[in-house]
């Protein structure tokens, strides 16, 4: 099943599309102002600004552009300041910048995540706000059982809010909370008295993003994080696979050994498929460690359209580019979450398969390559064997 295909039969099955809009208590009285030109309204409570600044079109709330493309209004109109623009804006951060910045809201973050062939879903997808100005989204794909990957659905948040209270550099916040959620974990799983818990494990893809401009993200594992920049897809993370020359340097000097199965993926102790992870605490000996490696991006709103997290059972079957192009071509966040998690089952992806699809600045602007993928594709020629 092509992708417009799938396109048009969830959009068919989606009965009504309803955008939520940014609300907040407004005191100050709006402007007289002709229809079609914008105005601003400033948030109060008690004289306080609360922080954002909604900027609308008068004399109607139509969402979409006036060319005629049946395009629904981006937030790409940041920049230029014209009369379609009805998104709030970080009045902070927009004068600590210099710029307008979009406030990125939760309700309009797209996420999916779908069984598969396996008879329990381990992923586990988790979307919260952790202060006014900082957003949390993260992925764990668990193995050996859920027991990691619920853990860390459940704390790991607190371990990042622990963290902040020592120090503002999110890099170095996200390095102490993937390592405090290690040890923790530990102590959590040895309660039970039963080894087999202590060979669970998960994949740990955690994205901050401060201000709605500085976005950091830190991964251990194989779930990635990817944003899309002009319509072209920019890594955020590097799987923590034996592949990789420097990770399976470290696993052999720690006396671990690898040991590759039938379709040649090399694994750990004959194991594990990945080099880091939270858990799998019999294989720390081994070289299999928690610390994340981490990258710090500014967002450019004006350029970026979307950032993306995304678990093995997508990222096997469908390179980031893929995802980028066939995401572009979706009216809004939570039908390209659905259309993407779909199109990895329907090419043949038996594991579970989750995503989280943030939206940014540039959102409906970029259309990427215009290419129509087909079943018929070369499984070795996507995912990790691109």
């Amino acid at each position: 099943m092509s992708t417009p295909v799938l396109l048009s039969l969830l959009r068919c099955a989606r009965s009504s599309f309803s955008r939520q809009t940014f609300s907040a208590v407004r005191s100050a009285q709006e402007a007289s102002t002709p229809c079609g030109q914008v105005k601003l309204l400033s948030a109060q409570v008690g004289g306080a600004l609360l922080g954002t600044v909604g900027v609308r079109r008068l004399g109607g709330s139509v969402r979409f552009a006036d060319d005629g493309s049946v395009q629904p209004v981006t937030w790409d109109s940041f920049g230029i300041w014209d009369n379609r623009i009805e998104e709030p804006v970080l009045l902070p951060s927009s004068i600590r910048y210099g710029e307008p910045i979009p406030q990125v809201s939760l309700s309009r973050v797209g996420s999916a995540s779908v069984l598969g062939l396996r008879k329990q879903n381990e992923d586990r997808l988790r979307i919260a706000r952790i202060h006014d100005n900082l957003l949390y989204f993260a992925v764990f794909d668990g193995h050996g059982g859920p027991h990691a990957a619920d853990y860390c659905y459940t704390f790991m948040e607190k371990f990042i809010r622990d963290a902040l209270e020592e120090d503002s550099d999110l890099e170095q916040v996200l390095q102490k909370a993937f390592l405090d959620a290690d040890t923790a974990l530990h102590t959590h799983l040895s309660y039970f008295n039963n080894a087999s818990f202590l060979t669970a494990g998960t994949t740990a893809t955690v994205a901050l993003l401060r201000d709605g401009v500085e976005l950091v993200v830190g991964s251990v594992g194989d779930s990635r994080a990817m944003l899309c920049r002009k319509g072209q897809a920019k890594k955020l993370t590097k799987d923590h696979t034996p592949d990789r020359k420097d990770e399976r340097q470290r696993i052999q000097r720690s006396g671990g050994f690898l040991s590759w199965n039938s379709v040649g993926q090399a694994n750990v102790n004959g194991r594990l498929a990945m080099t880091r992870s939270i858990g799998d605490f019999h294989l720390k000996s081994s070289g299999v460690i928690a610390e994340p490696e981490t990258k710090r991006v500014t967002v450019q709103h004006a350029n970026d359209s979307f950032l993306a997290l995304t678990s093995d059972g997508i990222n096997f079957l469908l390179s980031d580019q893929e995802i980028c192009d066939v995401i572009n071509r979706c009216h809004d966040p939570t039908e390209a979450a659905e259309v993407i998690s779909e199109q990895a089952l329907q090419y043949g992806s038996e594991d579970n398969a989750t995503i989280v699809i943030v939206p940014l600045g540039a959102w409906g602007k970029h259309q990427s390559s215009t290419n129509i993928y087909s079943m018929s594709r070369s499984f070795a020629s996507s995912g990790r064997w691109a």
